[in-house]
């Protein structure tokens, strides 16, 4: 195993490599990780995970490891382990549940899942070093959930000085119902470790709860200890997170208290808590917390929460998560207003108690929940409420769960780390919001572990997937290169240093404590230059800059700032917080033309400008600074220079005497900026339009032009190569003449009129529109509805085609009238009788307006004009009216009083249209079913006409014609719908109906991912396939940063349907680096996106492969094998589904994995491929890897072409020789062996029949000694009878001796603690207490309300039972009505149940315990009578085979035993004695007592008190400890004790005295007398004291007969030889055969014990007749006809409840005392009359426990017996009610005035004060009790016992 874990470390530490494109340093586990945690003072890392422990260093290489499992294990099985008790176990796997630090005591507590969640203590900086581990405790022990999906968490903190370990978990179906608990980390008073704190310190869940509890988080907080969990509960079905809370050293729970944790937006509750994180805030978040919660008192005591909540959608199935934060204040206060609510009874009907159905609140004072902090026994406690606190999500995601968190502080900022089920880690700012800043990628879709922690500097976050440890630091700052990028990231932890030019932490940049040094991420600022003074220059007059920079860094000269201007680099000025800057030396041209983007001219030319530190140029701030060139400005707008330049943004003037722009000066007569209005320049041409192909004269004006009086001025236009002079009329009016623009592209077209004087461009304003009649105006309604400013007529001129065109050019008079409408077309062309489908017409001369249109008719029927959809001349729609049946007509239209009516070949018809079906019948509930109706005339009106319904949802109609074919839309839930089709308003339903069905599923799909470059064939199994009609993939890749924006969508068309519930596709190839995105991949069925996933993984993809190419090209064949080397080749990919090829042929794969691909080539050498070249390495061909959709040419392959040198004939004979001659030597070998193996089988035949043969003899020999020993014991029980205790001693014994306090038991001792002045009015109140009993109705109530208490234990409920027997003793008539009436009650709950075989099966209710009790009262006589005798005499009959063999005093074990646990495994050497013992004052006549020699004193006091005192009761006997034993040798004497000076010592050994020790022998005189009195001589007197001094010294480490393996000989033994180990373990299993010898011979008394007990032919106690009839009753009434149900009840009431009790414990009914060693053989018998009382056959086999393979064979007997005995019972005479109620009557007549009646009613009225309120509502909620005043009656009984006045 120590091997296992070597290789484990080593393979774990090679996985600790490079992860991508980041240097993540990872540790890989072989097992799944479970749990871990950091030693923040060492930094080590410790890690739990399936079957191992780690220690790892910080960098996560590996320190030590410890292996922890598999070990043999079985849920169901108590620890230790014993193959033979627990048949179950197998090999079972340790998943760690704990494993938490224990700082102060330098120790690790670790737990995991075996052994019932046992925990070990291990050393902290040792983890192999186990410090404390303890199986055998049982129950107490029991710390964890052994139950692998059921979670555990723990905390470790001081509680009075000493370490305690709270605990919360769920309860799984095999653990032992604690919840949460108080567990002790030290050994005290008793108590072990890992035993709980106190027995009341836990809570535990009812049986058969009806919620399951997930625990989250465990956390404390100054005396509270926090849990939080979710709760399913079952009835209702609702999903709770809770928040518990209970004070530190709350040693009973009293101050537990539980509440709703809500996490809820405007959808609704999140449901489902993931992880939960407690910190304190830092200062933002701290701030915006108080602001919330509008508290103005300290900060710092308060602690946020924060929890990862998730929800589903039941509708869709979408998954939805939140994060929440709480503050940890806010929840404390609703806590303690939730207690005060419930203490003062207000609001209480939220409030509930654990495992409770009842309302626990009352009043108990206003300030109950001040005064009692934390709780109190008389205050209700395990409290809930349902009214929690619930905050909003401050983030959310879709479609992952949030799995981790944790949170760190840097600089006041908190920073929350959020894990998610698909291997992300997210960072998230936390202030007044939460903002995700980012997003890493650890490993794709695999969940992050719930242990999110960071190391022990702060600075990386140790972060858990399913078998690995990712190292990922909590910041990335140095990956930022500049100011932006690191404002960009937004990150907390980050800030630009300025003068280091660089992204860093805080603490990392030198001058961050200077002002605005060290620029914080998030709050987006860096350094800027925000203006500079001059705003800009121009390039011919360049001068200094002042810069204003902010933020400005506080700046002295010994930072020397530079200024680099371009080229030119000069140190900067400082001046009053402005930095002065040297203009560059050059300034770079000007660029010529226009800018790309805005097509402007460009005017200016952009300098950059940088600030730099010091002598490396440290960047700090940059600018870029305009120089403008005003020559450039005054093209801006074309026409226009003056405008451009006086109206542009620099500081330019014109000078309009020159032509020139120029940089502004103080020169006068010129245009200066903004003073662009007084330009010389033209404008408001007139008129703005103007026709094409005709001169017309253009009116403008001119301004500011005196310089230019009597110039000639020319207008011009380059698109048309348009010139002309223009003429000036008046001063400012001028005029031109344009040519015939011809154009014919659009209507209207602008044109830009140029204005030049003296071949210089004046400034132009001229624009006007040209514009073309005929454009468009195909007809004269067209033309006429031109608009009139265009001066547009229809010319119709003799041997000219009719036109539009402007009124000038037409040469005949204008038509004002136009010809008759035509109609050329209609649609469509059929419509329904109903009408109300729009009618479309579409001709010429329809009219110039929709006033013209007068009248529509439609085969002679009136169609409704629709004005909005009219079109001038060419289009008219109107609505069809009906019509009574089928016809077909002409359109005729109405204009103006001309009429226009359709040709003979263009008609309507009205026709009716008869659907007849759709196919197909369904489709999902998504829609996009191609849905598609046949039928005659559906080609009815037009596709726009249509509208088809299924159901309630639209169908989109794609094809109209003979058939409608519509696509389907959604539905919100499965059912059968019509298919309606409407024509215009009228409906249309389909014969038959649509279904819709479920949506398609996915369940699995195989393989689960592919390789990036696809062609992968995945086959997809599901439901609802066969409802799809079109399948096709995508593939959407998402990088976690980008979001949404950066979406790469990849399609693919492969998907085929295989059956109904398969489909298979091809992987489609996606980006080289998948790993880097989020890749969902979704199969499109018809409208159903069905994402590639379930519930536990999606579809992934994974980078290809890389293979290496063969070694110079070429690959020779080795053992007819070809071996490719790469790396991931099995990741995506199968031996089936890989192809290999050598040329053209296959290559066969026989192995692949993860780096090695081999294949076995074609026999014979193929050709190369021909599209290769074959003049290349010698024509040898090609070695092809083909996956999927890529290939790999990895090289050549040449073939190893050698010839064997060696001849055929040769090599047959040298082959074939040597395999004769090895085949008849190993034949002759064989024979050897067989014979040999034959003679050693006799051998061992003849020994077994020998030692059987012995056996036999011994049995016989034994049991004829014990016979003669039994005549000797009956003779004695003849004259001194069966020492049966009394009734009040039998009953104490039976009832109360199995309880906490045993003899001590104040139902024992029967001693009441009252004083005496109030002892007559306890009793008189008592006695009021004991007629309430008498009160069926009280009664009742009282068992139901204790019943339903939480912490009313199944041992309280036994007590309470006992008690309320011996209370009710005096009718016990009344006692069996209520027994009766219960067991009726739990009948019904288990037969409701449907589980009606297991009642009876434990006493986990008062009426169980209670029907116990009936029976030990009920047979008491009869067991007195009759069956007393055999079962003393088989006690006696085991004592005596016991004692007549030696029994190791110190192990509890003897040599003739029936337990093969308590057999002596060893040979001791002994001889009988014959001893004669004078007893002091016990006359003169010795006794003669038998001993061995081997016996220890105590023992041979023991023998010599049971001979001499026979005749008395046990109890009447001295103490084996009272008496002192004298030996007397001749005249001397000496005092025999088991330890004293003379005892044999061996190192740390001491060997206890016997009577061979003193070397006394047969015949010796002994003498027993009281301590104290024996006389001694003088010189061999000894201290008795000083004999319990050595018994005392060392005392576990003494030894009687076999002395226990000491370390030092363990360690020896470890180092011996197997065979020894062999021989040792061979000859443990030899002793066995006594366990033979010593049944045989008790087997008699077996015998006549069970057949006294199962005999119906004998007296049958009436109780049990009477009882088995009640049961045989029930059964017939709720009709249960399996017999073994009643067999089972049977045997639960009566031989399992009361005969193995007794057989077990004949101390119970005999005065005697049952040794260990004998109550360990009564204990087989026990199990063995249990296994005869069941009808399950038990399969015996040789793993099979020795107990029961002792009975094996007597087993079938005795259940025949059991058998009979039942049906021998049932038909007996019944016993009648009256006969019962008379026996009964007799019983309690005869016994009850000696039992202590008055003491259990004390007693029981103990219950009552402690339950008291919830009785007294029990008491007032019930109709009789509240008729019958029963509260009012037990208020007055607490008075008097209280002695207190009541609130009456």
């Amino acid at each position: 195993m120590a091997l296992w874990i070597w290789t484990l470390s080593i393979l774990s530490c090679f996985c600790i490599t490079l992860s991508r494109n980041e240097e993540l340093k990872f540790f890989q586990s072989a097992t799944e990780l479970n749990h871990l945690t950091v030693d923040n003072d060492t930094g080590i890392i410790y890690l739990g995970v399936v079957n191992a422990l780690y220690q790892l260093k910080e960098n996560l290489d590996v320190i030590r490891s410890v292996e922890t499992g598999p070990r043999k294990d079985n849920k169901k099985c108590t620890p230790p382990i014993d193959e033979n008790q627990c048949k179950e176990a197998v090999l079972t796997d340790n998943y760690n549940k704990l494993l938490l630090l224990n700082k102060a005591d330098k120790t690790i507590v670790v737990c995991g899942s075996l052994f019932k969640g046992i925990c070990a203590i291990r050393d902290l900086e040792d983890i192999s070093n186990e410090m404390y581990y303890v199986d055998s405790s049982g129950e107490k022990s029991f710390v964890a959930s052994n139950d692998e999906n059921v979670s555990t968490v723990g905390l470790i903190t001081s509680l009075n000085n000493d370490r305690v370990l709270f605990v919360g978990k769920g309860n799984g179906p095999n653990d032992n119902g604690i919840i949460i608990s108080t567990r002790q980390l030290y050994e005290r008073d008793g108590k072990d470790i890992f035993e709980m704190y106190t027995d009341s310190a836990a809570v535990k869940s009812a049986y058969h709860s009806s919620s399951t509890q997930q625990f989250v988080a465990v956390f404390e907080d100054k005396n509270y200890v926090y849990f939080i969990f979710n709760q399913q509960e079952k009835q209702p079905v609702n999903n709770r997170t809770l928040i518990a809370r209970l004070c530190k050293d709350d040693a009973h729970y009293y101050s537990y208290f539980e509440m709703d944790l809500g996490c809820k937006d405007d959808d609704g509750a999140y449901d489902h808590c993931h992880s939960a994180y407690v910190t304190t805030p830092g200062e933002e978040l701290a701030e915006s917390m108080a602001q919330k919660s509008q508290t103005t008192d300290a900060l710092s005591d308060d602690k946020v929460l924060l929890a990862l909540f998730s929800k589903v959608n039941k509708d869709n199935g979408s998954l939805k998560s939140a994060m929440c934060v709480f503050s940890l204040r806010h929840i404390n206060e609703k806590m303690e207003k939730n207690r005060n609510d419930c203490y003062t009874k207000k609001n209480t009907s939220s409030f509930y108690k654990l495992f409770a159905a009842e309302n626990p609140c009352a009043s108990h004072g206003l300030n109950a929940s001040k005064n009692f902090p934390c709780g109190s026994e008389h205050l209700p406690y395990l409290l809930g409420s349902k009214n929690g606190v619930i905050e909003k999500p401050v983030l959310q995601k879709e479609g992952m769960n949030l799995t981790a968190v944790t949170v760190a502080v840097e600089n006041g900022h908190t920073v929350a780390f959020l894990g998610t089920s698909d291997g992300k880690i997210l960072k998230v700012f936390l202030s007044s919001t939460a903002t995700e800043y980012s997003s890493v990628t650890i490993e794709l879709n695999k969940p992050i572990k719930n242990d999110l922690v960071l190391d022990q500097t702060q600075e990386n976050l140790y972060v858990m997937t399913t078998h690995k440890v990712h190292r990922l630091p909590v910041q990335d700052c140095h990956k930022y290169s500049d100011c932006e990028k690191c404002t960009q990231a937004r990150d907390p932890y980050c800030g630009w240093c300025v003068r280091e030019g660089r992204c860093t932490k805080k603490a990392d940049c030198g001058t961050a404590d200077k002002e605005n040094h060290w620029l914080w991420s998030p709050s987006g600022t860096c350094v800027t230059i925000i203006s500079a003074d001059p705003l800009n220059m121009s390039r011919r007059a360049p001068a200094k800059v002042e810069l204003t920079v902010s933020p400005l860094p506080t700046l002295t000269k010994s930072d020397q700032v530079s200024c680099t201007f371009g080229e030119t680099t000069h140190d900067a000025q400082l001046k009053d917080g402005v930095i002065i800057c040297d203009p560059p030396d050059r300034i770079p041209p000007t660029p010529k033309g226009q800018d790309i983007f805005f097509s402007f001219v460009i005017d200016h030319v952009s300098v950059p400008l940088r600030l730099t530190f010091g002598e490396n140029k440290t960047f700090f701030a940059s600018h870029t600074y305009p120089f403008y060139d005003c020559e450039e400005a005054m093209n801006l707008i074309e026409n226009q220079p003056c405008y451009s330049c006086a109206s542009n943004r620099w500081n330019c003037q014109w000078d309009w005497k020159r032509h020139i722009c120029e940089e502004s000066s103080s020169v006068q007569d010129v245009i200066k900026q903004n003073m662009e209005e007084e330009c010389p320049q033209f404008l408001n041409p007139n008129p703005p339009i103007i026709p094409m192909e005709y001169r017309t004269t253009v009116y403008f004006e001119g301004r500011h032009l005196n310089y230019y009086q009597g110039k000639k001025v020319v207008v011009g236009n380059n698109q048309f190569e348009f010139e002309a002079p223009v003429d000036e009329s008046d001063e400012g009016k001028f005029s031109f003449m344009s040519k015939e623009f011809f154009y014919s592209a659009n209507e209207t077209l602008q044109l830009n009129l140029s204005i030049r004087i003296d071949k210089v461009k004046i400034d132009s304003k001229l624009m006007v529109t040209l514009y073309n009649c005929s454009y468009g105006r195909s007809d004269c309604s067209l033309c006429l509805a031109a608009h009139p400013d265009y001066k547009c007529v229809w010319c119709e001129e003799d041997g000219k085609p009719s036109k539009c065109v402007y009124e000038k050019l037409c040469h005949a008079p204008p038509t004002d009238t136009c010809p008759h409408p035509e109609i050329t077309r209609i649609e469509p062309k059929t419509g329904p009788l109903s009408g109300g489908i729009l009618l479309t017409i579409m001709g010429s001369n329809l009219g110039i307006k929709a006033e013209d249109v007068k009248n529509i008719t439609v085969a002679d029927k009136e169609c409704l004009f629709k004005e909005k959809f009219y079109s001038v001349s060419t289009r008219i729609v109107c609505q069809v009216g009906p019509m009574n049946e089928p016809k077909q007509g002409q359109i005729e239209v109405n204009i103006n009083g001309k009429l226009g009516k359709s040709p003979s070949e263009v008609l309507f018809t009205y026709q009716e249209p008869h659907p007849s079906g759709t196919r197909p019948e369904s489709g999902p509930q998504a829609g996009g079913t191609t849905l598609t109706i046949t039928g005659t005339n559906l080609a009815t009106g037009s596709k726009k006409d249509v509208q088809v319904s299924v159901g309630s949802q639209p169908c989109n109609v794609t094809e109209f014609g003979d058939e409608i074919v519509c696509i389907t839309g959604p539905n919100s839930k499965v059912e059968a719908v019509e298919v309606t089709i409407a024509y215009g308003g009228t409906a249309i339903s389909v014969p038959g109906q649509f279904s819709y069905s479920e949506n398609p599923t996915v369940t699995k799909f195989l393989p689960v991912n592919s390789f990036s470059s696809g062609g992968r064939n995945i086959t997809v199994t599901g439901t609802g396939f066969e409802l799809i009609q079109s399948f096709s993939l995508v593939v959407y890749a998402e990088r976690p940063e980008a979001g949404k924006t950066n979406l790469k969508r990849f399609d693919g068309n492969l998907v085929t349907r295989l059956n109904k519930s398969t489909v298979v596709f091809s992987s489609p190839p996606i980006l080289e680096d998948p790993e880097n995105y989020n890749i969902t991949t979704i199969i499109l069925m018809d409208h159903y996106h069905l994402v590639v996933k379930n519930e536990s993984h999606s579809f992934a993809y994974v980078s290809d492969p890389t293979f290496e190419n063969f070694t110079d090209g070429i690959k020779k064949q080795v053992n007819k094998l070809i071996n490719a080397k790469g790396s991931n080749l099995n990741k995506a990919m199968t031996i089936d589904e890989a192809q290999a090829f050598v040329g053209d042929e296959p290559c066969n794969i026989k192995t692949l994995t993860e780096t090695d691909l081999y294949c076995e080539p074609p026999e014979v050498q193929p050709q190369p491929k021909k599209r290769q070249k074959r003049d290349t390495i010698n024509n040898l061909p090609e070695f092809i890897v083909k996956f999927g959709l890529r290939e790999w040419i990895l090289g050549r392959v040449e073939y190893d072409t050698r010839v064997s040198d060696i001849p055929l004939n040769l090599i047959l004979p040298l082959v074939l020789i040597p395999m004769v001659a090895i085949i008849v030597i190993s034949i002759i070998c064989y024979r050897r062996k067989s014979q040999q193996a034959e003679r050693e089988y006799e051998k061992i035949k003849s020994q077994l029949e020998g030692l059987e043969e012995s056996v036999r003899d011994r049995c016989k020999k034994e049991f004829t000694d014990l016979m003669i020993e039994m005549e000797d014991q009956t003779n004695d029980i003849n004259e001194a009878r069966i020492p049966v205790l009394d009734y009040k001693t039998y009953t104490d014994r039976v009832f109360f001796l199995p309880s906490k306090d045993g003899e001590k038991d104040v139902m024992i001792t029967g001693k009441l603690d009252i004083p005496e002045a109030r002892r007559q009015t306890v009793e008189q109140a008592l006695n009021q207490f004991s007629n309430l009993l008498n009160s069926k109705s009280f009664l009742i109530n009282f068992i139901h309300t204790l019943e339903n208490q939480r912490e009313f234990s199944a041992r309280a409920k036994v007590y309470f039972a006992s008690l309320l027997t011996v209370a009710l003793h005096g009718k016990l008539e009344y006692y069996t009505d209520i027994m009766r009436t219960l067991f009726l009650e739990l009948m019904e709950q288990y037969v409701v149940a449907k589980n009606p075989k297991l009642m009876l099966r434990r006493s986990e209710t008062v009426v169980e315990r209670m029907l116990s009790n009936w029976m030990s009262i009920c047979l008491y006589q009869y067991l007195k009578d009759n069956a007393g005798e055999p079962l003393y005499k088989l006690f006696k009959a085991i004592k005596h085979q016991v004692e007549k063999g030696p029994v190791d005093a110190v192990l509890k074990k003897a040599k003739y035993t029936l337990n093969d646990t308590g057999l002596l495994g060893d040979d001791v050497e002994y001889t009988p004695l014959t001893v004669n013992v004078y007893v002091q004052d016990g006359g003169t006549d010795s006794i003669a007592v038998k001993v061995l020699n081997c016996d220890t004193i105590s023992q041979v006091k023991e023998k010599i008190i049971d001979q001499v005192y026979r005749n008395l009761p046990c109890s009447q006997w001295p103490k084996a400890e009272s008496v002192v034993l004298e030996w007397r040798p001749g005249s001397t004497a000496q005092i025999l004790s088991d330890l004293d000076l003379t005892s044999q010592r061996d190192g740390r050994w001491k060997r206890i005295n016997t009577l061979m020790h003193y070397n006394v022998r047969g015949g010796a005189t002994l003498i027993l007398s009281k301590m104290g009195i024996s006389q001694q001589p003088e010189d061999n007197q000894q201290d008795v004291p000083g004999e319990r001094h050595a018994l005392l010294e060392d005392e576990n480490k003494v030894w009687h007969l076999v002395r226990p393996v000491d370390e030092i000989d363990e360690g020896k033994s470890k180092r011996g030889s197997m065979k020894e180990k062999e021989r040792t373990k061979a000859i443990t299993e030899i002793y066995l055969t006594r366990l033979l010898s010593v049944k045989g011979t008790l087997q008699k008394f077996v015998d006549d014990f069970f057949h006294s007990v199962l005999n119906s032919n004998h007296v049958v106690p009436p109780a049990v007749k009477y009882f088995f009839d009640f049961l045989d009753e029930q059964a017939e009434k709720h009709d249960i006809k399996d017999e073994d149900t009643i067999h089972i009840w049977k045997t639960n009431s009566l031989p399992l409840r009361f005969w193995v009790n007794i057989l077990k414990n004949p101390h119970f009914i005999f005065d005697v005392h049952v040794h260990e060693v004998v109550d360990a053989s009564l204990s087989v018998i026990a199990q063995t009359f249990m296994d005869a009382c069941t009808r399950t056959e038990h399969k015996l086999s040789r793993d099979s426990p020795s107990n029961k393979l002792l009975y094996a064979k007597e087993i079938s007997n005795y259940k025949k017996m059991v058998e009979d005995y039942y049906k021998g019972i049932r038909q007996m005479v019944p016993v009648s009610d009256q006969d019962m109620n008379t026996h009964l009557a007799e019983i309690s007549r005869a016994h009850t005035d000696s039992l202590n009646t008055l003491v259990a009613l004390h007693q029981l009225y103990q219950y009552t004060n402690k339950y008291y309120d919830e009785i007294i509502n029990a008491l007032e909620e019930d109709p009789a009790a509240q008729k019958m005043q029963l509260a009012f009656r037990l208020q007055q009984i607490a008075a008097a016992l209280e002695n207190k006045v009541t609130d009456l």
